[in-house]
């Protein structure tokens, strides 16, 4: 019988390449921006973003929130670089910023439903 040490892998599996380092920097941003997206409200606001631009009525009306908590939400987002809002006379539409912050909240909404 062969006594496997802690930290050596088995012959059968090779030791992994370790993942590039990041800086310091770039995974405090990274966790920041997870934070502003952590938000039940603020994720089900991306899923409306991703499907086409919104003005904040219509985000009130597609997830039934207060207009104040809608703004709220929006303004968390927006600091985070995750929205951008763009005057059209007395509206303000807001879009994703990039796809790939569509693609994390997509992804974590998919990963909880297979589970279901």
């Amino acid at each position: 019988m062969t006594v496997q040490l802690h930290g050596e892998h088995s012959p059968e599996r090779a030791a992994p390449a370790p993942a590039p380092p990041r800086s310091a920097h770039t995974l405090a941003e990274a966790g920041d921006l997870l934070r502003a997206l952590a938000a039940p409200v603020r994720i089900a606001i991306v899923l409306q973003l991703q499907e086409h631009d919104r003005c904040v009525h219509e985000l009130v009306e597609a997830l039934g929130v207060a207009q104040p908590l809608i703004s709220q939400h929006l303004r968390v987002l927006k600091s985070a670089g995750v929205v951008h809002g763009e005057r059209h006379g007395r509206e303000v539409v807001y879009r994703l910023v990039d796809e790939h912050l569509a693609h994390i909240v997509v992804d974590a909404v998919t990963h909880v439903e297979e589970k279901l």
